[in-house]
């Protein structure tokens, strides 16, 4: 069974990107040559975050979980990044 990892990335704006990859250094790659059409446009994009390696079903129901609290407290909680708000 393959291991996932999800990853957060992060381009000079600030914007942010979660995904789930079996390989997060070829994935990252991938995003910044703009083979992805949701990251072409942001580039560059830098790791910021990626989790332990896990089930694609624990991946899935953590990048939803993830997805659901971006920009919130609970992203950051959730990452251990820190918080940066009121």
């Amino acid at each position: 069974m393959p291991d996932y990892q999800v990853y957060v990335i992060i381009n000079l704006d600030g914007r942010r990107y979660i995904g789930i990859s079996e390989n997060v250094a070829i994935r990252l790659g991938q995003h910044n040559r703009g083979e992805s059409k949701w990251t072409a446009k942001n580039r560059p994009w830098s790791l910021e975050w990626m989790s332990e390696k896990m089930s694609l079903a624990d991946a899935r129901r953590l990048e939803n979980m993830l997805k659901r609290q971006k920009g919130g407290r609970g992203f950051f909680n959730i990452t251990g990044l820190p918080f940066v708000g009121s």
